[in-house]
């Protein structure tokens, strides 16, 4: 199985939980020591708290989340991921959209979330 294949069915498994409403599966996608970088906030870091961050975002009302892999390129223990995102309420409304970058490393043979950064491509609310 290629590198992108992979990081495709951990991308469907990320969704899978994401709709179950997971956070603690969502945190296990992640390196012991990953981060988010979402917008408007500092780092995140550490499956705990990673776990903490997705299950707000689930009790704000975002209740799916779709990725689409753009492009996946790097070396035999890390790697980058492009894509864009849907995030989706519970009538399947889309609360945001935009696209991200994710650095994968390759621990014990599974590919895992060590660096997760994303921004909207919607416009900003006006004030």
């Amino acid at each position: 199985m290629s590198v992108r294949q992979e990081i495709l069915g951990a991308n469907k498994a990320f969704m899978e939980a994401f709709g179950r409403g997971d956070s603690a599966e969502l945190a296990s996608f992640y390196t012991k020591n990953g981060k988010l970088l979402p917008p408007n906030s500092d780092f995140i870091a550490g499956m705990e708290a990673i776990r903490v961050f997705w299950q707000g975002a689930m009790d704000m009302g975002i209740k799916g989340a779709k990725l689409e892999t753009v492009e996946v390129e790097g070396q035999e223990n890390a790697v980058f991921e492009v894509g864009n995102y849907v995030l989706s309420g519970a009538q399947g409304e889309v609360m945001d959209r935009g696209k991200y970058v994710v650095i994968w490393k390759s621990q014990r043979g599974k590919w895992k979330v060590h660096r997760d950064i994303w921004n909207s491509s919607l416009p900003a609310p006006s004030k």
